[in-house]
């Protein structure tokens, strides 16, 4: 079984695909991306590493044996001028920030190409986790209306357009109304900002409305940057007033889909798998 190394950003994400390493028997060396990786993850072997370090990440990597990449994780985009580069950093950095100006999706690519060019097999965390991405069709005990289901399919089509663009991946419709799109700030940022519009624009927990709606990119890479939802999100979305979440099935990591379904199933929300290409 190949040596796999996590790059580790923020989030449950690299905690999940690490447990599953654990769990599978597979050997895992973590590079903990300084100021985004959760401190549960300093329990196995690996690094800290700044986002520049690339000279010390790729040694480390190639020390420890690893054969196989995984990105996992959030990252915000960081202001380069703060960034502290080792000499390989420092080499690729003019190249990166060439990159980032063409937009996110050109920024992870030209990353993935750096470690790819070392000969690393580039593994998503869906294909780790294996199974947990969103299946079609209701996950939990409630069902979406009609009303609710035209929501979903406007608000993943919204955020396809939007990732056209290579904006987000996220957007809220609301009675065919958009509340949000996601951009720079993050899925609970978004949320959190349809919170706080006007109670006759949104749903609440006496009278849910709304959808969230998640879809990848048509333009980026899935190895590196599939759309999460967990049970914070759902939580999140509760907050809202929204009815549900959903995302185009295969396409969505779901994570702790249990404490995801329960937690859906507690606060009345219904999480919906839709069929690709049914987002219109």
């Amino acid at each position: 079984m190949s040596k796999l190394g996590l790059i580790a950003g923020g989030g449950a994400l690299p905690v999940s695909v690490a447990a599953r390493c654990e769990a599978e028997g597979r050997p895992v060396f973590l590079v903990r991306l300084t100021g985004y990786a959760d401190t549960h993850l300093a329990r196995y072997p690996g690094i800290e590493a700044g986002l520049a370090e690339f000279g010390k990440t790729l040694s480390a990597l190639k020390k420890a044996g690893c054969t196989a990449v995984c990105f996992a994780g959030t990252v915000s985009r960081p202001d380069f001028k703060t960034l502290k580069p080792d000499l390989r950093g420092a080499t690729l950095l003019p190249a990166i920030i060439a990159a980032a100006t063409k937009g996110d999706d050109a920024l992870l690519r030209k990353v993935l190409s750096v470690f790819e060019a070392e000969g690393y097999v580039i593994e998503g965390a869906d294909d780790i986790l294996g199974g947990e991405t969103l299946p079609k069709g209701a996950l939990g005990a409630i069902q979406p209306t009609e009303l609710q289901l035209s929501d979903l399919r406007k608000a993943l089509y919204v955020a396809e357009k939007a990732g056209e663009l290579d904006i987000g991946q996220g957007a809220v419709v609301c009675e065919g109304l958009v509340l949000a799109v996601e951009a720079q700030e993050g899925t609970d940022a978004m949320l959190a900002r349809v919170a706080g519009l006007p109670a006759d624009l949104r749903g609440t927990a006496a009278d849910r409305r709304g959808v969230l709606g998640k879809a990848p990119k048509p333009i980026q890479d899935l190895r590196v940057d599939m759309p999460v939802i967990g049970a914070r999100t759902i939580e999140m979305a509760a907050a809202a007033g929204l009815a549900g979440v959903g995302g185009v099935a295969g396409k969505l990591i779901l994570i702790d889909q249990t404490g995801l379904v329960e937690a859906a199933d507690r606060l009345g929300l219904f999480v919906w798998g839709e069929a690709p290409g049914n987002a219109r």
